[in-house]
C-alpha cells in the first residue's frame, strides 16, 4: 500500500500577514509532529478578504513566501497556503503557493468569484494554467475556492495524472452555501476518482466574531476519497485534520468506476 499522510488546516485569517504566518507555523509544527508530508491551508491564509489587496500582495518569492518556505524547510514538509501576488495591471493574483522539499510552485486562481453580488475580478486577475506538484511521489493538483464549481479543471488535473486535488477556499456564507460546498467537493472527487482535500477558512460566527462584508468562511473542511466518501471533516471552528491517503485506492476505484475512461464529451 502506498500511503501519503496529509494535514488540512482550517484557520481564521486576520488582516495581518505576520500574525497569519505565525499561526501557519504553529499548525505546520503540529501537523509535522503527526507525520504529515503535506499541509494544506485555506485561500487567503496570508490575509483575509475585505482588506485592500494590492498593498498586501508580494512577489511569489517575497518576504511572506520566504517565511513560509522557512517553516516548510524547518519541518521538512510541503506547505500550501493561499496568498496574493501582484498581477502587474493594478490587480493581484489569488495564488496558492506551495513550498517544501522538492516543491516550489504557485497556482493562480483561474475562475474568479463574480457571483452572489461579489466581483473578485475587480481586484484580482485570472490565472491561466493548471498546476500539479509532487509530494513524496504523489501527484497533487492545486485549485482555489470558486474553481470547485468547474469540473473541467478537475478532470484536466486528473488527465495530467493527479491522484490528489487540493481546494483551498474562503467560502462565503449564505443560504445553502455549506451544503453547496459539501456537495461540490464530493462531486469533484467522483468526477475525477481522486482524493479531494478541501481546506476552508473557519466560520467567524463560530468563534464569536462578526462576519465581514467580503467572503470569509463557513468552515467544513474535509478529506474526501475517490468514491466521494468523507473520510474526515470539521465543523465551523478552526481545527486540523490528519489523514492517511491510500493512493492505491485511486487505481482500484478507477478499475470499477472508470468515469474518466468512459467519457464521451
Amino acid at each position: 500500500m502506498t500511503t501519503l499522510r496529509i494535514a488540512v488546516v482550517q484557520m481564521l485569517s486576520s488582516a495581518d500577514p505576520a500574525t497569519n504566518l505565525a499561526t501557519i507555523a504553529d499548525r505546520v509544527t503540529e501537523a509535522a509532529a503527526a507525520g504529515a508530508a503535506l499541509v494544506l491551508f485555506p485561500e487567503a491564509a496570508m490575509c483575509r478578504f475585505g482588506e485592500p489587496l494590492l498593498p498586501i500582495a508580494e512577489p511569489v518569492d517575497g518576504r511572506w513566501t520566504s517565511g513560509l518556505r522557512a517553516i516548510a524547510d524547518r519541518e521538512q514538509v510541503v506547505v500550501a497556503a493561499g496568498m496574493f501576488t501582484p498581477a502587474g495591471d493594478g490587480r493581484v493574483h489569488n495564488t496558492l503557493r506551495a513550498v517544501g522539499p522538492g516543491v516550489d510552485a504557485a497556482y493562480d486562481k483561474i475562475h474568479l468569484f463574480d457571483a452572489f453580488g461579489f466581483q473578485e475580478s475587480r481586484t484580482v486577475a485570472e490565472g491561466r494554467e493548471p498546476v500539479l506538484i509532487y509530494v513524496a511521489g504523489a501527484r497533487v493538483g492545486l485549485t482555489l475556492c470558486y474553481d470547485v464549481r468547474f469540473p473541467g479543471l478537475y478532470t484536466e488535473l486528473a488527465n495530467r495524472g493527479a491522484q490528489v486535488i487540493c481546494v483551498a477556499a474562503s467560502w462565503g456564507a449564505g443560504p445553502g452555501k455549506v451544503e453547496q460546498w459539501e456537495l461540490l467537493t464530493r462531486a469533484r472527487a467522483l468526477d475525477t476518482t481522486t482524493f479531494v482535500l478541501a481546506a476552508a477558512q473557519a466560520d467567524p460566527i463560530a468563534v464569536g466574531e462578526p462576519a465581514g462584508s467580503a467572503p470569509t468562511g463557513v468552515g467544513h473542511s474535509a478529506v474526501i476519497n475517490p468514491r466521494g466518501e468523507v473520510l474526515a471533516a470539521l465543523a465551523g471552528k478552526p481545527g486540523l485534520l490528519v489523514v492517511d491517503l491510500d493512493l492505491d485506492e485511486v487505481e482500484r476505484t478507477r478499475a470499477v468506476l472508470p468515469v474518466l475512461a468512459n467519457r464521451r464529451y
